[in-house]
């Protein structure tokens, strides 16, 4: 066998599961299971899905095997040094909105790193171009059957994705995802809209191609390119205006409608950036057919309002409640939003009183404007004097996962130490950000 000591390593065993209880310790290196030697995480999820199946160990230099009993489909409870059990495959597209292209200079390394791997679709939702891919990873996908697989479109037009993309191997996309659809396994799709190249007619045609592939592909986002203050160099960009927003709403309105017809479903969504620049309000919940792209910025703010309000009314006003004073920071695309249901917790709790700060992106630039891109240095240059209250409200989307560090490397506690003030983190719902307000579970 190869050997894959490094990337085949577990660093932990689920307390319980079915690895556990057969006896599998973290250390151990994963070399085979069902007597089949595992390539990449693909394999490690495809070997593993049965009622009962042998996983082949080494531990200390010795080989072990270990015959694990669970239900069809249940996770076996391993979790690798390396994610993947495989290298990560780096994108070979130059995309002219590369996002990764405009970062500063003198962040840290992992920033920097252009993943298109298909495999983190299957695992995170990461979306992927499929340019990366080949034939044989594309049969091995749909042997194995995994899915959904988040396609990043842009175009349908193969010149045109070819030019976006910078690479002439991307216009095949709608072949590559017909196959998968064909296999009957579901996709998500993307496009990251850039004015004056793939809007307008060229918009028209990649959703109306995108169609075909229904009800395999379950739904599609339209989403505005995101332009920093870091593009010298690069393509010219343009940030779209109001009315650029309202014609993008319009085309999107239109296929929503047909889609909705021909299919029961709205299909093609615009991201919540469309309707805050257009000045439109946001479309009612059934119209984003169950959220399926929250990931994409689709409906954030719909389902925010949505469960802030349920949660709102089914709190009951305490009998004595203390005067609370309290702040929140966000981008200053959300900032709006926020504050109206702030004003909708203080009209029933009068007592509660909340200032909203808009941030404004010094770091990436003012067309920046979405919260999960704020820095610690924004915040505590912009928030440095302010009347902040008891306390500091920050979304959770402004930091790395799992880590209470924000992309410019400043923590938490160092925006705590700055303001002299207590820093809570909410979660993105609306149950969590009523109770962060009224002081509830853990919120001060």
């Amino acid at each position: 066998m190869a050997d894959n000591t490094t990337s085949h390593t577990i660093s932990e065993v689920i307390p319980d599961s079915p690895a556990d209880m057969a006896g599998i310790r973290a250390g151990d290196v994963l070399r085979a299971a069902g007597g089949q030697e595992l390539v990449d995480i693909f394999d490690y999820h495809y070997l593993t899905d049965e009622e009962t199946v042998t996983l082949s160990v080494l531990r200390n230099g010795e080989a072990m095997d270990f015959t694990i009993e669970k239900e069809i489909g249940e996770d076996a409870g391993l979790l690798f040094e390396n994610g993947l059990l495989d290298d990560y495959k780096s994108c070979r597209n130059a995309c002219v909105f590369c996002f990764i292209d405009q970062m500063p200079p003198g962040m840290r390394e992992t920033l920097y790193f252009k993943d298109d791997d298909t495999r983190l679709s299957f695992l995170q939702g990461n979306y992927v171009t499929l340019t990366n891919i080949s034939d044989a990873d594309l049969d091995r996908i749909i042997g194995y059957r995994l899915a959904p697989i988040n396609v990043s479109v842009h175009a349908t037009d193969p010149k045109l994705r070819c030019e976006l993309l910078h690479n002439r191997f991307a216009g095949d996309v709608i072949e590559k995802m017909r196959k998968i659809a064909d296999a009957d396994l579901p996709m998500n799709a993307q496009i990251v809209l850039c004015k004056g190249m793939n809007d307008g007619a060229q918009l028209e045609k990649s959703i109306a191609d995108l169609l075909t592939l229904q009800p395999q592909l379950e739904s599609l986002s339209v989403v505005p390119v995101g332009l920093t203050k870091y593009r010298e160099g690069l393509y010219p960009l343009e940030a779209f205006d109001r009315q650029d927003a309202k014609e993008v709403l319009s085309i999107i309105h239109k296929w929503q409608a047909h889609a909705y017809e021909h299919y029961g479903t709205h299909f093609v969504h615009a991201s919540d950036e469309w309707y805050l620049l257009a000045g439109e309000d946001l479309p009612d919940e059934d119209s984003y057919d169950g959220y399926l792209q929250l990931e994409n910025g689709v409906g954030m703010l719909r389902l925010l309002e949505e469960e802030f309000g349920e949660a709102l009314e089914e709190q009951k006003k305490p009998l004595f409640m203390r005067k609370r004073k309290l702040s929140i920071a966000t981008g200053r695309l959300a900032a709006p939003s926020l504050e109206r249901l702030c004003q909708k917790a203080s009209a029933k709790f009068p007592k509660l009183s909340v200032e909203v700060y808009p941030i404004r992106n010094d770091f990436f630039g003012e067309l920046v404007t979405v919260s999960g891109l704020v820095t610690g240095r924004d915040l505590i240059a912009q928030l440095a004097g302010k009347e902040l209250g008891k306390a500091l409200l920050l979304p959770q989307n402004m930091l790395r996962a799992g880590e209470e560090v924000f992309l410019d490397d400043v923590t938490v506690s160092d925006v705590c130490d700055a303001l002299h003030l207590p820093v809570y983190i909410v979660k993105s719902d609306g149950k969590s950000l009523l109770d962060a307000l009224l002081g509830v579970r853990g919120h001060g």
